[in-house]
């Protein structure tokens, strides 16, 4: 990508874009290839997700990506009556936060999975998801 070009990827993201570049856009190319990633610091190995351009622990810019994989535990969940600006369509939709050891991660619970169907330490796994206008989000699902 030349210098003059803006670099957009990220208007991909979401139900709502809010910013159009990150330093981060690669992020969204791995949406693109089925993956959920986030960054690890290659200095000194903290793990972040989602995915940061520099540590706010050691302060270096050496990131390394890793994907998402395999089941982790749900930790809390709450189904939103109520949502910001811009999700009003999307309610009501739960969120979760999901364990995976070295590692959690916040998101959506797949539409298909109702709030009684959930249960604290259940395992579930993060998956990318394509929305029908062409962007990109990311779901847990069973």
């Amino acid at each position: 990508m030349g210098k003059k070009e803006k670099d957009e990827r990220f208007r991909k993201f979401g139900t709502v874009s809010f910013t159009g570049t990150t330093r981060v856009n690669d992020f969204i190319d791995r949406l693109e290839q089925g993956k959920v990633s986030g960054t690890r610091c290659e200095s000194c190995g903290q793990v972040f997700f989602p995915p940061r351009a520099d540590c706010c622990a050691c302060r270096s810019s050496k990131m390394e990506w890793f994907d998402v994989q395999g089941t982790g535990k749900l930790i809390t969940y709450s189904t939103l009556a109520f949502g910001p600006k811009g999700f009003e369509g999307d309610l009501p939709y739960t969120i979760a936060l999901v364990d995976y050891g070295d590692h959690k991660v916040f998101g959506r619970i797949a539409g298909g999975i109702t709030e009684a169907e959930l249960s604290i330490g259940m395992a579930l796994t993060a998956k990318a998801n394509p929305l029908p206008d062409g962007r990109f989000n990311y779901v847990f699902d069973k």
